[in-house]
């Protein structure tokens, strides 16, 4: 999935530089906000937090 922060966000109902300050770990994500974005990458939430084994 190729998604730019601006159509997540949208697409999450949430602020783009909401998403760009979650990424960049300057801002707190709530459940709810979590839940949205992992709704619209069709994925589980846990799968966003979880860290990537290498």
């Amino acid at each position: 999935m190729n998604l730019t922060q601006e159509s997540l966000a949208d697409a999450c109902d949430l602020h783009r530089t909401y998403i760009g300050a979650i990424e960049r770990g300057e801002r707190n994500i709530s459940l709810r906000n979590l839940q949205k974005i992992a709704d619209v990458l069709q994925i589980k939430a846990a799968d966003l937090i979880t860290e990537s084994q290498k």
